[in-house]
């Protein structure tokens, strides 16, 4: 991605697991509409099977270039018999920029740890797409007044990767899908000490994206992106609908 990315907001849209060919279309279409906006990097990330018809539906977007997102990527390199996998190298191939890493889900449902996002982030990097890093605490975690360390644990993946670009979003576990947001003043607290640690491990002169997530929608968007250390934000449910999606990229646009 060119270098005008790492000034922007970005916004992505994460759709989990959710969508269908005639949706997308709608969805996309109505994306392409939008009016210029040059001070923010879009992005949708669909389930896999929906990457090349999203790829393929954005490429004749010139005003608003929107950046196809993955949802995953295998810990496995290369190629081989590793039955349901897919590539970082596949994912290039059909048009991907970017990787989401890490997400909570991924921890709670299928128990992945550090050393497997290493691996991923590694694969990604050699197959020349920007990884997307998801970090947050659980709700024990800030309650027992945990979250730095939880989230400087989760961090520590990214020291001594060959790169100058990090994206990492800051996602608290116990405000994804619950209709929570973090405070402004957790929120800057946290967003802060990302950029802290992120500089400690990997060196001054990183070129840094810091996004939020965690239930937002058009209705607080604005408020978040108006907090210092947020460059954009990690959208999920809101990102399913154009009235709502359309609104927090207008919002990015305007903080």
């Amino acid at each position: 991605m060119d270098g005008s990315v790492w000034q922007q907001k970005w916004v992505i849209g994460n759709w989990k697991m959710n969508g269908r060919l005639q949706d997308n279309n709608a969805l996309v279409h109505n994306l392409r509409t939008l009016p210029e906006m040059p001070r923010v990097c879009i992005g949708i990330a669909p389930p896999t099977v929906y990457l090349l018809q999203a790829f393929n539906a954005v490429q004749i977007v010139l005003d608003n270039p929107i950046r196809t997102c993955a949802q995953d990527v295998s810990r496995f390199a290369g190629k081989g018999a590793y039955t349901g996998e897919v590539s970082a190298e596949m994912l290039a191939d059909v048009g991907v920029d970017i990787v989401l890493i890490g997400h909570s889900e991924r921890s709670l449902y299928f128990n992945e740890k550090n050393d497997t996002q290493r691996h991923k982030i590694e694969n990604v990097l050699k197959a020349g797409i920007t990884p997307l890093l998801c970090v947050g605490e659980s709700l024990e975690e800030r309650e027992d007044g945990r979250e730095k360390e939880a989230v400087a644990y989760q961090l520590s993946v990214l020291k001594g990767l060959p790169t100058k670009n990090f994206v990492v979003a800051y996602e608290p576990v116990w405000a994804i899908g619950t209709g929570k947001v973090a405070t402004k003043e957790q929120i800057a607290d946290m967003h802060e000490f990302i950029y802290r640690e992120v500089l400690l491990l990997c060196g001054e002169g990183v070129n840094i994206r810091v996004l939020y997530g965690g239930s937002v929608n058009e209705k607080n968007a604005a408020e978040i992106f108006s907090v210092p250390h947020v460059d954009g934000a990690l959208v999920g449910g809101a990102s399913l609908k154009y009235e709502s999606f359309s609104a927090i990229i207008r919002a990015a646009q305007e903080a």
